[in-house]
């Protein structure tokens, strides 16, 4: 009997912690093959000369990026650009039949005007922007399944909106009210050196950055607006904190109904989320750390109410690399494949 056949893969773009992460789990993927990795900066090397402890099980080369040599060789292919180089690849790949999932913020927005006005990217690909469909499988999942180009969501929106979603779609708060405080590890920043990332800058201190302007906060917006069903401005504050991976987004905002108590809210989110095999709702009085999601696919979420102040708290934590990058965009993959959700993603995270 005949082996059966494996999608062959290709990651364009594999150098990043994000995009590691992407190797080792397609590598253990049941129904995919890696077979090509492609980037401009490392052509001639090996993927074992960039991660030598990967050496022995995922030594492919690093290849020059040919549109028409890729989709002659991959059916599916993720792209891990910096912005503004995808939106110049994604489509000559979906002219050839494949599908195509991007890691970066180019196929994140449906209005192309947002996305130049944060990053100041001019586009001329609108018509292809328009059949993206926004990677978030618990809110997305029957687009996704019939897509061919996917805008897989940032880390920070990740948490933040999976926080969120309930609440807007829902009604319960004044959504106006909403504030996001979010943290993440060093990795969040990628593996390019910067001075804010160094042992020496990062350690014993916490700092936040980019506030008021980060370039996520768009992104949040226009899925809240979505949500809400009218256009809305979120507060989001982004904070760098000493550890390599993981995010805890808290989510603060005033309830609609002061009525409501934690067990509702509860009953409400575990609802929400019955569908949602990578959300796990946690019981009353519980609270989630980014050390349970460590290197799973997993969000843990915790909700609390102050009477007090008439306000709901929500806590959500994931890996930033798995959840927030490499495991969402596979989670969508599966989706897209008819296959099922959780196939090939890690399902438990490193504990302690």
């Amino acid at each position: 009997m005949g082996k059966f056949r494996r999608v062959p893969v290709g990651i364009i773009g594999a150098s990043g912690y994000g995009e590691v992460q992407l190797v080792r789990l397609l590598m253990d993927h049941p129904e995919v093959e890696l077979v090509y990795l492609g980037g401009e900066s490392s052509i001639g090397k090996s993927f074992g000369d960039l991660y030598p402890h990967l050496a022995h099980t995922a030594n492919l080369p690093i290849e020059a990026v040919e549109p028409e040599i890729i989709a002659h060789r991959c059916e599916v292919v993720f792209l891990s650009l910096p912005n503004g180089l995808a939106c110049q690849i994604a489509p000559k790949l979906l002219e050839k039949g494949c599908k195509v999932l991007d890691l970066s913020a180019d196929y994140r927005f449906s209005d192309l005007t947002t996305y130049t006005n944060w990053y100041g990217i001019e586009r001329s690909d609108r018509t292809i922007a328009a059949t993206a469909v926004y990677g978030l499988p618990e809110l997305y999942r029957d687009r996704i399944a019939e897509a061919q180009l996917i805008g897989c969501p940032g880390s920070y929106p990740t948490a933040s909106l999976l926080a969120l979603s309930p609440l807007l779609k829902q009604g319960l708060i004044l959504p106006e009210t909403a504030i996001i405080d979010a943290k993440a590890g060093t990795s969040s920043g990628g593996r390019q050196p910067q001075t804010n990332l160094l042992l020496s800058e990062a350690d014993n201190s916490i700092a936040a950055f980019n506030i008021g302007r980060h370039r996520h906060t768009p992104e949040i917006e226009q899925i809240c607006s979505d949500l809400a069903g009218h256009e809305l401005m979120i507060q989001f504050t982004p904070h760098l904190v000493p550890m390599v991976r993981g995010i805890l987004a808290t989510v603060y905002a005033k309830m609609s109904d002061p009525g409501l108590v934690r067990d509702d809210l509860i009953t409400i989110f575990s609802a929400f989320y019955r569908n949602s095999p990578w959300v796990k709702v946690c019981g009353s009085g519980i609270y989630p750390q980014t050390k349970w999601a460590n290197g799973s696919n997993l969000c843990y979420i915790g909700v609390e109410v102050d009477s007090r102040t008439g306000r709901v708290i929500v806590i959500s934590a994931i890996d930033n690399l798995i959840k927030g990058q490499a495991g969402q965009a596979i989670q969508c993959l599966n989706l897209m494949m008819g296959w099922d959700e959780t196939l090939g993603l890690p399902k438990l995270g490193f504990y302690p």
